[in-house]
């Protein structure tokens, strides 16, 4: 089929990689360049770098709302334009161009978590499950019917690896929709009213690390973290960003930090822990400010005299 493909951030990119050995990419639409991630340089979104290493004409838009865009779709002549994380609404006089319609890659469980952080979001509320739907775009934010709906266990996965596992599963429930489309088998489900939630953009700093904060909101936080939010504190009177964490539930672990209060921290026994609201977590990845990624033990063996000084930690 010809397929307008549109899409901004990595996870769109797998999967319009997956979408271009099977199809006709005729044009690619994603958000302009702009500054990502760390650091302050502009940067194309990698969707736009997929699509010209793949040798797909690539439109930048941050809307398609104008006569000239709705030109440009009816030229370029679809049988379908699927989208993943575009961050741009379709107006109806683009719905009504391709010949099979207008398919959207969310990853959620639709009704839940409708909006533009679905991963993210599933994870901060501590949601066991999440999944993919491939719904049929209409004028509202994520409302319309999907034809595929995979649900995956979260099972403590990081925002980085559960995003990897949803393109793929994306990728794969995409093409099967569509060949179900040309083949006219598709059939459509409403979402229904019923557990509909909105997953707002995160913003920015939402995911610093506060020690008035729980052990579990903590390390969620730290789970839905990436190079754009990072999950950031202050610890020993170092500013940086923590990579991985997790609850303290061993034995050896729980002795350590026995006693350990709201804003203290504590190294022992090679462990670095971190006192909470209702008890501690353990840090096993960070990033310290102008430095590389390291393991908790590394970050703690640059501080002279940590196993006796009396250590501190708080919000960045």
């Amino acid at each position: 089929m010809r397929i307008v493909y549109m899409g901004t951030p990595q996870l769109a990119a797998s999967i319009l990689e997956a979408l271009a050995a099977r199809h006709e990419i005729v044009g690619v639409f994603t958000r302009p360049d702009a500054v990502r991630g760390r650091g302050s340089k502009v940067a194309a979104s990698p969707v736009k770098e997929t699509a010209q290493q793949l040798g797909i004409p690539v439109y930048e838009r941050t809307s398609l709302k104008d006569e000239e865009a709705i030109e440009l779709m009816g030229s370029l002549a679809p049988d379908a334009v699927c989208v993943a994380a575009c961050g741009i609404i379709l107006p109806p006089a683009i719905l009504g161009i391709p010949r099979v319609g207008c398919f959207n890659v969310h990853t959620s469980l639709l009704p839940r978590w409708r909006g533009a952080a679905p991963i993210e979001r599933s994870i901060l509320e501590g949601d066991e499950t999440t999944g993919v739907c491939i719904m049929r775009m209409d004028e509202g934010l994520d409302t319309g019917p999907y034809c595929r709906r995979v649900e995956i266990p979260i099972a403590g996965m990081y925002v980085d690896a559960l995003t990897d596992e949803l393109a793929r599963i994306g990728a794969e429930e995409l093409l099967g929709a569509l060949a179900d489309a040309e083949n006219g088998k598709i059939s459509w489900t409403d979402q229904g009213a019923k557990g509909v939630t909105y997953a707002e953009k995160i913003k920015k700093g939402e995911l610093a690390l506060d020690a008035g904060d729980p052990a579990r909101c903590l390390v969620a936080k730290v789970r839905a973290s990436s190079s754009a939010h990072p999950a950031r504190a202050t610890v020993a009177g170092r500013t940086l960003a923590v990579e991985r964490a997790a609850l303290v539930e061993d034995g050896q672990g729980s002795e350590l930090c026995e006693g350990l209060q709201p804003g203290q921290a504590k190294f022992a026994a090679k462990r670095l822990f971190l006192g909470t609201a209702d008890g501690a977590i353990e840090l096993l990845q960070v990033r310290p400010d102008g430095k590389k990624s390291m393991d908790a033990r590394a970050f703690a063996g640059g501080i002279q005299g940590i196993k006796t000084m009396q250590l501190t930690w708080g919000r960045a």
